[in-house]
């Protein structure tokens, strides 16, 4: 049976999120709020907590994970970006956007396209999420907590604790959130292609 913390949105409390870190490093895969929806995560190591989050999402090895960063100095690390790509993403994040972007060999190569070798890169604007990231000192791997057959993702920490109880280790409750994910924006070629509207503006990233 999973653990379920009620943690504030906007002060976290240290305890619960060292013990929910705790959780993560163990293996462990969390149901978390964002500054979107709900995200399923774990350790960006962890190649059977990444199994069972595609098997929850009955995930194909074509999806692009997303690696969910503290701030700009981790991208360099796990992504390869050129400075147009730099100053597009750093004048949209933190915010509800994911940027397709080649990996690095940081990168488990699990976690990537099979063929492109693409991860997805995103800095939210949560404060929960903030204090896992800075109390972990990694990435978290994740992916939007959206079900097979469902229309919109998961919002209420409820209906997840009462449907995915089972199969994971911690439930977060953060509050309910929105039913729009990440806008995701590919940045692989020299225009940048807008392949999924969600809550994050597509405007600046369209082409006139």
């Amino acid at each position: 049976m999973s653990q379920f913390f009620q943690i504030h949105p906007d002060n976290p409390q240290l305890r619960l999120i060292r013990q929910a870190v705790d959780i993560i490093r163990d293996g462990g895969v969390i149901a978390y709020p964002t500054d979107s929806a709900y995200a399923l995560g774990c350790h960006i190591g962890d190649k059977k907590a990444v199994e069972k989050i595609r098997q929850i999402r009955r995930l194909d090895e074509k999806h692009n994970f997303t690696l969910v960063c503290r701030d700009l100095s981790e991208l360099a690390t796990y992504a390869q970006v050129n400075n147009t790509q730099y100053r597009m993403i750093k004048n949209h994040t933190p915010g509800p956007y994911t940027f397709i972007l080649k990996g690095s060999r940081e990168v488990p190569r699990r976690l990537m396209h099979p063929k492109r070798k693409t991860i997805g890169i995103r800095v939210p604007e949560c404060p929960i999420v903030q204090s896992l990231l800075s109390e972990l000192g990694c990435p978290i791997m994740s992916s939007t907590l959206h079900l097979p057959g469902d229309e919109f993702p998961m919002m209420d920490p409820y209906d997840i604790r009462m449907t995915l109880e089972p199969q994971l280790d911690l439930i977060i409750d953060g509050g309910y959130r929105g039913m729009e994910p990440t806008t995701v924006v590919n940045l692989m070629d020299d225009i940048p292609e807008v392949i999924r509207v969600g809550k994050g503006d597509p405007v600046p990233f369209q082409a006139d």
